[in-house]
């Protein structure tokens, strides 16, 4: 169940209004041209309310400061971040038209292209650079792995179709290991991966940043990341194409872009001073609260081909997409090739 949100009280309160104006007009005089005119232009002037939606995750930390330091209002744009409990969720939101924009990482996005759900990237939320966000493969604290050749033909606890997925894949054949070799063991909640390393009834998993963190401090070990080497995985802000076909949305996804900005400037100037801001928002375990580093963050870029291509190719080589597609790296647009 995702956190209860305030557009529908919005969009209620907007139809409240609307009846009362029209209850008004049938009961007294009409009014003049010049009035209409007014309330007409005036309307027409009101700038979109932003959806963004988001799991509890640091990718979207300089929105949260955005918000926390009241940004939002200081560029007069209406924002409202909606946290979803689970991708699948956050997928719906964004089909449904409940969220305008949303911050997932590419392989979703085009997923949801793919599935019909017309939508592009506007900026690279998290890593631009290696060293932006972490994806790793782990291992309990009792394994005697210490390599990832040692992990040939074992398998491994991930969630397929999934960009942890892609991030092992892809360190696997850094490390010489064969594409026959590398073996899914199919567990797709994040708990149950973690719980399941730790008690070695995985040999290893593949596991996000924050659960690194804590398998850490627990007495695990990172055997390989993202951190260094090829640039692997990024998280990305999605819009809706019809959003943005809008003027009006268009414009405030630009305005947002300054926002966001704005919030990265202060981020990577002094970041611990916005380590409560992550704590309150994103999904730490409490044993890494006052430890986890708060990660540099991106001036908005569009996603390049570099990091685009890589993963429509692995998700085509998978068969999680049913036809190709291709990226114009100058526009964040999919299509079909």
């Amino acid at each position: 169940m995702r956190a209860t949100v305030t557009r529908r009280s919005f969009v209620a309160g907007a139809a409240g209004l609307a009846l009362a104006a029209l209850a008004g007009c049938s009961s007294g005089p009409a009014a003049s041209s010049g009035e209409a005119a007014a309330s007409a232009s005036a309307a027409s002037s009101q700038k979109p309310l932003i959806t963004v939606g988001t799991l509890a995750t640091e990718d979207i930390l300089p929105l949260w400061v955005a918000q926390e330091q009241g940004w939002f209002d200081t560029f007069d744009l209406p924002v409202e971040i909606v946290q979803f409990q689970s991708a699948t969720e956050l997928i719906a939101g964004v089909g449904s038209g409940e969220a305008d924009l949303a911050m997932t990482d590419i392989m979703v996005a085009a997923s949801m292209f793919a599935s019909g759900i017309d939508v592009q990237m506007e900026w690279v939320t998290l890593g631009a650079e290696p060293s932006q966000g972490r994806f790793g493969i782990m291992v309990g604290p009792d394994s005697d792995v210490q390599s990832l050749q040692q992990l040939a033909g074992v398998p491994i606890g991930v969630g397929s179709n999934t960009i942890l997925e892609y991030v092992m894949d892809n360190l696997m054949q850094e490390a010489g290991v064969p594409a026959d070799q590398v073996v899914v063991e199919e567990l797709q909640k994040l708990p149950v991966r973690y719980q399941a390393m730790v008690s070695g009834e995985v040999a290893a998993a593949a596991l996000p940043a924050s659960l690194l963190a804590l398998g850490e401090a627990s007495g695990c070990r990172t055997i390989a990341d993202d951190t260094t080497g090829e640039n692997l995985s990024q998280s990305v802000m999605i819009a809706r194409s019809d959003f943005l076909a809008d003027p009006a949305g268009a414009q405030a996804v630009e305005t947002l872009k300054k926002v966001w900005n704005e919030a990265v400037t202060g981020i990577n100037e002094d970041p611990e001073a916005y380590r409560t801001v992550l704590v309150q928002n994103a999904n730490l375990p409490e044993a890494v609260a006052e430890t986890y580093p708060v990660s540099e963050y991106p001036i908005c870029q569009l996603p390049t081909a570099a990091m685009v291509d890589p993963v429509l190719q692995w998700m085509q080589q998978k068969g999680y997409l049913t036809q190709p597609l291709s990226y114009n790296a100058q526009t964040g647009e999919f299509a079909v090739a």
